[in-house]
């Protein structure tokens, strides 16, 4: 076995540095023209064959092996957030109200230290290794999708991905076998009365009453119709309806979000939210519209590539935990519906250093000493694989 972890120590400088050059310039999804041209210049020093763009602003660089071990595939993400950051580092971001505010500017560090090292092993690959710098993650449809039409998997055996986790502490990894990560939907609803004079409610169509109930019902999806085991969550995150307080409006608004593991649950979820409506309808003589967009699909980690993390995690003495189920949303179960693999995540949180703020927040940081626990456990995870070996 290499000692991956001092390998990935001995990046660690440079990884930081790469990781605070891209937090001072992010780019918002599908918009990263100069992290772009930033990544592909770093890729040019090394021994490996580069594509880009692959979909529309991706990057794939591949080294190859001699021997007969197998492909494996290792992303990473690269845009940022539309948030207007509020740390005080001085490598804070250059670029009003855009933010690296999810650790997308550690994971390509993560990853360009892993091609690093691999370039540096060259005499050891025994199989290929693809990395994967995808865009786009932030904002649906997001970027996998189109990675992958373009042939970003093509001879690819498995796929890996990692996530800088705020909400885990530095030097811990995470994963979890099976669902991981749930599907994150959103809907937008219309109610379609008739105004009037809030003095004569007998008068008008009240979308305003027909949207409360609607909203009050939708609660009882979730409590009441899908067993108990099964989670899902929807949630309203704007309602608005009028702009005075003696006329009742003629249309009220709302949006929100459904999360779910499971496509059947997502399929029940809709087909209840529908049926709500069509019922408000008729009982009400309103008119609705519901636009729904089905999100990324959830992720499922294959039982067989979970196990190969939990396993490089234990090997470079880490200490592995299981993951809870999340229900956020992330594009890389789209490459898990093409190719077996896992996703985990690393604990990159320090309350000593007080990084404590959660992923999106204008105060989010990372603990920068959990790169090399990512660096480390992704070239143990390709020893496991036997696409590096020793001969």
């Amino acid at each position: 076995m290499f000692d991956w972890y001092q390998l990935a120590n001995k990046k660690e400088d440079k990884m930081i540095q790469i990781r605070r050059y891209l937090h001072q310039y992010p780019e918002l999804s599908f918009e990263e023209l100069h992290t772009h041209e930033f990544i592909v210049n770093q890729l040019k020093q090394w021994s490996c064959d580069i594509t880009e763009p692959v979909g529309r602003n991706g990057i794939v660089a591949k080294f190859n092996g001699t021997g007969d071990g197998p492909t494996i595939a290792l992303r990473a993400d690269f845009d940022a957030l539309p948030v207007e950051e509020l740390t005080t580092h001085d490598f804070k971001s250059k670029n009003d109200g855009v933010m690296h505010a999810c650790g997308h500017d550690g994971h390509t560090a993560i990853l360009l230290a892993v091609a690093e090292i691999i370039n540096d092993n060259l005499e050891y690959l025994n199989g290929n290794v693809v990395l994967i710098f995808q865009y786009g993650e932030e904002m649906m449809p997001g970027g996998s999708q189109e990675m992958i039409d373009d042939g970003c998997l093509k001879g690819v055996d498995r796929v890996y991905g990692n996530h800088l986790w705020s909400g885990y502490p530095t030097g811990k990894i995470y994963s979890r076998e099976g669902a991981m990560m749930a599907s994150p939907d959103e809907f937008s609803i219309k109610i379609q009365g008739q105004g009037g004079h809030g003095a004569k409610p007998h008068e008008t169509i009240d979308p305003v009453v027909v949207l409360a109930e609607f909203i009050l019902s939708a609660q009882k999806i979730v409590s009441r119709t899908i067993d108990p085991v099964k989670q899902a969550v929807v949630s309203f995150g704007m309602i608005q309806a009028g702009s005075i307080d003696n006329v009742i409006p003629d249309a009220a608004y709302c949006k929100g979000t459904v999360r779910t593991f499971d496509t059947e649950v997502q399929q029940h979820v809709i087909d209840k939210m529908e049926k709500l409506l069509a019922g408000l309808a008729v009982a009400n003589d309103i008119r609705y519209t519901l636009d729904y967009v089905r999100g990324y699909l959830p992720l499922h980690n294959n039982p067989k590539s979970y196990n190969t993390i939990k396993t490089a995690a234990n090997d470079l003495n880490f200490r592995f935990n299981d993951s809870e189920l999340m229900m956020i949303g992330e594009d890389f179960s789209h490459y898990l519906k093409v190719r077996p693999g896992a996703f985990f995540l690393t604990g990159c949180g320090n309350p000593q250093k007080n990084i404590t703020a959660s992923h999106h927040s204008p105060y989010f940081d990372i603990d920068e000493s959990s790169l090399k626990y990512a660096v480390s456990t992704f070239l143990r995870i390709l020893e496991l694989e036997q696409v590096i070996k020793k001969s």
